[in-house]
């Protein structure tokens, strides 16, 4: 029997609170290397925070997030954490790609332009071949023939592709999804989901929040169902989608499917 993967993300005893408000309430997760873990639950579960936390864009209250074994936000001292200055934090996001629900791309930039940015500034990429790299990406996700068209010319199913090519394009250690097709007309979502179905394939380890319930039971390797800022059950697809274990996640099942 092969030895399992290294874990490249490793959450543990998360918490995280908005004033009084406690999103997060002690998460636990390990995705592998080349692993495709779907985090799934009601509204308000915590489950976008979580994902912020991941890459720092939300600073964990308690506990730690580390990366393909490096520490997010912190540098460890003894048993003391310091936080680490903006540039270290932005240094360690070109390695966790995040691909956002209202795609977040810059609309004075052209689709080349809007991949080509971050691997020059941030990895110092040459142009020449930031732009190569940028065209392949483009051609993966169906749009080389939209690389000098602006963000406002395209359909939200185009834009979400160019931002998930955007991504793609720092060649991250790991991929965050946070619900991309839900700002999307329903006629539109299809062709989203085959473009991160692709990525699946070819062994990019994901972190997917959606309220597809469907497409998660097609690409995770393990579900994650998160109810009141807790992980309530955990496992592979078919435990967890088809014989879940816990009241609270067969109740959620049973208004979405």
């Amino acid at each position: 029997m092969s030895e399992p993967a290294p874990v490249m993300v490793e959450v543990r005893d998360v918490h995280k609170s908005f004033g009084t408000h406690e999103v997060l309430l002690g998460v636990d997760l390990r995705v592998r290397a080349g692993e495709v873990t779907v985090v799934i639950g009601p509204s308000g579960s915590g489950k976008s925070t979580l994902l912020r936390c991941v890459n720092h864009l939300e600073k964990p209250g308690r506990g730690s997030v580390t990366v393909d074994g490096e520490l997010i936000g912190y540098r460890r001292r003894g048993d003391t954490l310091y936080e680490l200055r903006e540039r270290d934090v932005r240094r360690q996001r070109t390695r966790i790609g995040f691909v956002f629900q209202d795609f977040h791309l810059f609309p004075h930039l052209t689709v080349l332009d809007n991949l080509t940015e971050a691997p020059v500034s941030a990895l110092r990429l040459p142009r020449a071949e930031a732009a190569e790299r940028a065209r392949r990406l483009l051609a993966r996700v169906g749009l080389a023939d939209k690389e000098h068209a602006y963000p406002r010319t395209l359909s939200g199913g185009q834009q979400q592709r160019v931002a998930i090519a955007r991504a793609l394009a720092l060649e991250p250690r790991v991929l965050l999804f946070d619900e991309p097709t839900s700002a999307l007309d329903p006629e539109l979502v299809g062709e989203v989901l085959d473009v991160i179905a692709d990525v699946a394939r070819t062994g990019t380890t994901m972190i997917v929040v959606t309220h597809e319930i469907g497409f998660a039971r097609r690409i995770a390797d393990n579900v994650v169902f998160m109810d009141q800022g807790q992980v309530i059950e955990q496992g592979p697809p078919g435990e967890v989608l088809g014989a879940p274990r816990h009241a609270r996640t067969r109740g959620f099942l049973s208004k979405v499917l």
